[in-house]
């Protein structure tokens, strides 16, 4: 036995504690009685006393056996013995059971947050029901939707709970681990320690990393297949909805997106290429650009070149480029009483808009809202009878379009980054106009009280109180704010003047000329210097904090660009209602289902299923033992370390001391 089991006081335990379970465990009761044995050793800790006396040759312990004793280490989180009854037998998939996950349930720590929202749940149970009493505990409390593997839950609980350790053994016992990692992160909301979720996390990232080193093919496979225990959902698809940025940011994974992008076209053709292709489309049938399908017919070629996503996304470029040249044109020079044809091709242009973003009913992103609110204020400049407000409501329309554009450039890896900052710091902007909204109010009531009397025309009202206190931060000073104003209205009444500031008989106003002046020294002072400054302030700021993760936001980001572009009929508007039709006659005539895009969630066959998620296991084994290796190498060379530094300093230490040191050391460790 090791010499550290009698040491006195080792690991805050009294030095009786040791010999005492070593003497129960060798005393003629403990033959017959090993389970509390097995007990009072985990109930004190002793790993060690465990493995080397009660798991003997002595006595044959079975797998179901140490079940029990497996709850009561789960519970206690003692993840050394968790690993111990593993190495002797017990298996996941035969100790997770339904009564088990209950019986788990029933004894998480009072203290997590998580048990807390299971209580709640269960008085609300209790309230909208007919119990005198509060309700056991069940699995639907913990999930509303009951699944179908039982190790994922037992995962699961260990996350909620954040015990990183049982998180990390659970983990590596699981077959097909890739969509149970990115799922786990939705719990961090549940706790604020989610250190389990970022170390499973690093070790998803690393497994597969060697998965794609291996074989990029199947790593992509991983990504897409299609998991019944998760809802037949991806792990892909499961990551986006954890917004998991440095999962979808990986390199593996990128490359995936953009062969995804790419279509049926080899991802080394250049851009220009493909640009050329589409002017000069007989340019297809040549090796002027490269397909991964090799030999294509020319119909073939034709399909996959027009049904790839970076043409569909540059034809549409060109369409809607198109579009705002045409809207611009009608609006500023063929705006006419009689609609000409080129504002009716518009409105034909504009409902086959309409009909694209009905298909897209069910994507509810900010680029959607902005184009189902563009397409109402332009059908609300339609409606009026009279020529000049339709106009000016089509105007209004014409800028939301051209915002659209910012959609369009966030495929761009530089100026992408830069819409990112830019919707960031339009948040800035709405607080700083609260605080700035305060301020002009302030002095622009108290400047027209001052100046003007019983001004009773609310337009004039409006400019003197706002808009001439706005336009004072930019330099527009009022040439009435000392009571002299060239331009004015004495009693109000011409409704193209102001009103004249208060003034007596003299003509000198009434006012002190001070007072206003003061006070829009003031104003300026902490408006133009104060308030600006602390805009700036805070777009440095945001400025900083989002330039750090700026690349993982867009690589991010670019996935639904991409699945967008994807998903999208290949034809661009206002040809796209051929598209449209086409698929009405499908889906509504002929009652065909929607086929599903392979590229981004594919459903294996179960012997390839079985083989890859075999494959995956194979390649996790052999990152877990080698990050077990890194471990015990870089334990033992700070050991060395240590040693070499004790050397240094104590050079009259004999060699022996030193070596006995470093032994204690290594032993420590073992223990």
């Amino acid at each position: 036995m090791s010499s550290g089991v009698f040491r006195p006081g080792f690991f805050g335990l009294p030095c009786s504690w040791p010999v005492v379970l070593t003497a129960m465990c060798y005393g003629q009761a403990a033959l017959s009685n090993w389970d509390h044995q097995l007990k009072l050793a985990v109930a004190w800790n002793r790993v060690d006393i465990a493995r080397s006396e009660i798991f003997t040759d002595d006595h044959e312990w079975k797998p179901a056996d140490l079940h029990p004793v497996m709850a009561a280490a789960l519970i206690a989180n003692k993840p050394d013995f968790v690993k111990l009854f593993l190495e002797q037998g017990v298996r996941l998939k035969e100790f997770v059971t339904w009564d088990t996950l209950i019986y788990l349930y029933e004894n998480i720590a009072p203290s997590s947050l998580f048990h807390s929202k299971l209580q709640k749940v269960l008085v609300e149970e209790k309230e909208c029901s007919a119990f005198s009493k509060v309700p056991g505990i069940q699995l639907h409390h913990v999930s509303q939707v009951l699944r179908e593997l039982l190790v994922r839950d037992l995962l699961i609980w260990a996350i909620v709970q954040s015990r990183k350790e049982l998180a990390e053994i659970i983990w590596a016992q699981v077959q097909g681990s890739f969509p149970i990692t990115p799922q786990a992160t939705l719990g961090t909301s549940l706790s604020s320690a989610h250190c389990p979720c970022l170390a499973l996390l690093s070790a998803l990232l690393g497994v597969f990393t060697e998965c794609y080193r291996k074989d990029e093919e199947r790593a992509q496979k991983l990504l897409i297949r299609v998991s019944e225990a998760w809802g037949k959902t991806t792990c892909l698809q499961l990551a986006l909805e954890a917004k998991n940025m440095n999962f979808v940011s990986h390199g593996g994974i990128q490359a995936f997106l953009t062969k995804v992008w790419w279509g049926k076209l080899c991802v080394d053709n250049g851009l220009w290429r493909v640009i050329l292709c589409m002017v000069f489309f007989p340019l297809i049938y040549t090796s002027f650009v490269t397909f991964r399908l090799q030999p294509m017919s020319c119909l073939t070629r034709t399909r996959a070149f027009f049904t790839a996503p970076v043409v569909i996304f540059h034809l549409n470029i060109l369409s809607y480029f198109s579009f705002l040249w045409l809207f611009a044109y009608v609006l500023m020079i063929d705006f006419q009483a009689t609609p000409s044809w080129r504002e009716y091709f518009i409105y034909f242009w504009l409902f086959s808009l309409v009909c694209e973003e009905t298909r897209q009913v069910l994507g509810g992103d900010f680029w959607n809202k902005l184009d189902v609110c563009a397409i109402l204020i332009f059908i609300a400049g339609w409606i009026p009878s009279t020529l000049y407000p339709g106009r000016i409501i089509l105007s209004l329309a014409f800028i939301i379009f051209c915002l659209r554009l910012m959609h369009i450039f966030t495929v761009s890896k530089t100026l992408g980054p830069k819409i990112i900052i830019v919707k960031r710091m339009m948040k800035d902007v709405f607080f700083f106009l609260f605080l700035l909204a305060v301020w002009v109010v302030s002095f622009g009531v108290a400047k027209q009280a001052i100046l003007i009397h019983n001004e009773e025309r609310v337009d004039w009202i409006f400019r003197g109180v706002v808009y001439h206190s706005y336009l004072t931060i930019f330099g527009q000073i009022p040439s009435y704010i000392d009571g002299t104003e060239p331009r004015c209205s004495p009693n109000g009444t011409d409704p193209y003047k102001p009103k004249c500031p208060e003034s007596n008989k003299d003509k000198r106003p009434v006012f002190p000329e001070w007072l206003t002046v003061i006070l829009l020294c003031l104003y300026l002072l902490f408006t133009n210097i104060l308030l600006l400054n602390l805009l700036i302030a805070m777009f440095n700021y945001t400025f900083q904090q989002v330039q750090e993760h700026t690349d993982q936001i867009w690589k991010f980001q670019r996935h639904d660009l991409i699945e967008e572009y994807h998903g999208r009929p290949a034809a661009p508007p206002p040809f796209i209602l051929f598209n449209h039709l086409q698929l009405f006659v499908k889906r509504v005539l002929l009652r065909q289902p929607a086929k599903r895009h392979k590229q981004l969630k594919e459903k294996l066959e179960k012997n390839e299923e079985a083989a890859l998620l075999s494959w995956e296991t194979y390649l996790k084994e052999n990152y877990l033992q080698h990050q077990q290796c890194q471990e015990k190498q870089n334990m033992e060379q700070k050991i060395r370390d240590v040693a070499q530094r004790y050397r240094l300093f104590s050079p009259r230490v004999p060699l022996e001391k030193t070596c006995e040191c470093q032994c204690s050391l290594m032993s420590r460790r073992e223990l």
